[in-house]
């Protein structure tokens, strides 16, 4: 791990802190739950186990920082992409394209491989909170559309995201699936299907 430069012990602590729960979400990612322990951090980290204690008393205790984490990046992203949106069906093509961004950079995995990792039950559901913070601003975007169904309409159309983040996880080329999948949605959320912004971008 490179050296930590700091002017300040806060700021050292908070600079050790982020190196811990970056080397526990490589850990989850590419060895499973099970993997994410102090030592294995601390060894991860370039840092002894009681440094680690410092900052996590308990295998828990970091993946419910990790569960915290894998969301706050991801929605700091997509609350700044939505902010510059104009109207709801912007917001709605905003949140597709800074989510498959995301998903060409890896950003979503750290929760996908939580989702499986048979986590304690308080991380299971915050987890889920956590989720529908997320999609909570697509989903308010869909029903100011005034579309039918507006519930099952957004569930419709967040499985074309799904699948969108599969196809770029898996090697797609992002600005392709990215304007496919936009002019989809727009059929979906339109007048009588049109495109409505046609002459757009769509990546």
């Amino acid at each position: 791990m490179p050296k930590i430069n700091a002017s300040t012990v806060a700021e050292h602590r908070a600079q050790q802190r982020e190196a811990l729960i970056g080397a526990a979400i490589d850990i989850l990612v590419n060895e499973g739950a099970a993997a994410v322990t102090p030592a294995a951090v601390g060894a991860r980290a370039g840092l002894a186990r009681s440094s680690v204690y410092q900052y996590f008393d308990s295998s828990p205790a970091l993946l419910s920082t990790i569960t915290e984490e894998a969301f706050r990046r991801s929605n700091e992203a997509l609350t700044r992409a939505m902010a510059g949106a104009n109207g709801p069906l912007e917001r709605v093509e905003a949140f597709f394209r800074e989510s498959l961004r995301l998903g060409a950079e890896g950003a979503h995995r750290p929760a996908a491989a939580l989702v499986n990792a048979g986590l304690p039950p308080a991380c299971q559901k915050r987890l889920m909170e956590l989720h529908l913070e997320q999609v909570e601003p697509f989903r308010t975007a869909v029903q100011e559309l005034g579309v039918p169904e507006p519930a099952l309409t957004a569930d419709l159309i967040a499985g074309m995201l799904h699948t969108a983040l599969a196809a770029v996880e898996n090697g797609a080329l992002l600005d392709t699936v990215t304007q496919r999948t936009l002019t989809l949605v727009r059929g979906c959320l339109t007048p009588a299907g049109g495109t409505g912004r046609a002459s757009e971008e769509g990546a």
